[in-house]
């Protein structure tokens, strides 16, 4: 299921919105699996495992986005990416329980159920794991992402992770500029 508001600008703008180096070295992603969901061109994907040892799991319901993420990850020669077709809402994350140590949720918590999401994020990292979470700024307009009537703010996150239980976020929200903030929250049971 595509969440609202989900479409894709080309490639080269929508990586001149990110400082991918600033926001990897903020979040200080520790070795282990780490399982993506909403992959896009593989913007975070590639630079992250280069960075990292284990695997890494990039989902997106696009075909085209999984094509694309999967063919920079090959020119790259990370084959430590699996870049798959998977539609979370309904099938999971598809990585067992507990499995790996980060969850990435970027740009996507303007979902319909965000809870849900976390909730599975939070079922498939190990105890101590990490669940990493940006989205847009919400206090003033950007040159992308969705309406700032559905983007979410940090407090509303942080409520939506109390619901989903066994997340903690012991650091405070993360400024990640231009355009966005993140949340570094850790599975505690």
């Amino acid at each position: 299921m595509k969440i609202r508001e989900s479409g894709m600008p080309d490639l080269a703008y929508w990586e001149s919105l990110f400082d991918v180096p600033a926001i990897l070295d903020a979040f200080a992603f520790p070795n282990g699996d780490v399982v993506e969901l909403g992959c896009g061109y593989g913007t975070f994907t590639i630079p992250l495992a280069a960075r990292i040892r284990g695997n890494v799991y990039a989902l997106d319901l696009d075909s085209a986005m999984v094509a694309t993420t999967a063919q920079r990850a090959s020119a790259a020669g990370l084959n430590h990416i699996h870049a798959i077709v998977r539609d979370v809402h309904t099938e999971g994350f598809g990585r067992p329980l507990a499995s790996c140590a980060t969850a990435l949720l970027f740009n996507i918590l303007h979902a319909e159920d965000p809870v849900a999401l976390l909730r599975a994020a939070r079922a498939v990292v190990r105890p101590g794991g990490l669940v990493a979470v940006i989205h847009w700024r919400n206090d003033r307009p950007t040159p992308r992402g969705p309406s700032l009537t559905i983007r979410p703010t940090a407090a509303q996150i942080l409520a939506w992770a109390a619901l989903a239980g066994d997340l903690t976020l012991p650091a405070t929200p993360l400024d990640l500029p231009p355009w966005h903030y993140g949340l570094k929250f850790f599975r505690t049971a």
